[in-house]
């Protein structure tokens, strides 16, 4: 193998997984999909697919019912392309490579990342967030934080629900 090869393989590797990173959202949506299509049905039909991801974007939230606004399988959406999708995930295209035609099509879909995971849920790690993190991660749990007007206020709340919001794993 010359060396030139090599460094062809490894530009197109880091390539490659730089797109997946890009395309975070994306990447990891249509990865479930494509899992649960695979273990449900023995053969991928382009109908088949669309059909599931319409299901699937019924029920997706946050960022990933964004990415499903993008592709046009919400029941809002303004234009529909899951064509551009249903059809290369129904060949086994891998979904990296979906991914990075949609996103060289719309670049909003690559931009979307998910949002930080909150690791930890300490008084200590909580007092360095801004209020308006607090807030915000009540907000994702769906919470309201009545009348508080402290920083710690926030804090007790947040851990006085994280049992019932984060999985015992991630604490």
């Amino acid at each position: 193998m010359s060396v030139v090869s090599v460094v062809f393989m490894l530009f197109f590797a880091g390539f490659c997984v730089s797109a997946a990173a890009e395309c975070e959202v994306c990447v990891g949506f249509l990865h479930r999909l494509y899992g649960c299509l695979t273990s449900a049905h023995s053969e991928l039909t382009a109908a088949l697919v669309e059909e599931e991801l319409v299901q699937a974007c019924a029920v997706a939230q946050g960022k990933e019912a964004r990415l499903c606004y993008y592709l046009g399988a919400s029941s809002d959406a303004a234009t529909r392309v899951t064509a551009s999708v249903s059809r290369p995930l129904a060949s086994h295209v891998p979904v990296e490579k979906i991914c990075q035609r949609l996103g060289s099509t719309d670049t909003q879909i690559c931009q979307l990342t998910y949002e930080p995971v909150l690791r930890d849920v300490s008084s200590a790690g909580l007092r360095k967030l801004r209020v308006a993190e607090l807030r915000r991660i009540l907000a994702l749990w769906g919470e309201e934080c009545h009348g508080c007007l402290e920083k710690h206020e926030f804090v007790s709340l947040i851990q006085e629900r994280a049992p019932l919001h984060v999985h015992a794993a991630e604490l």
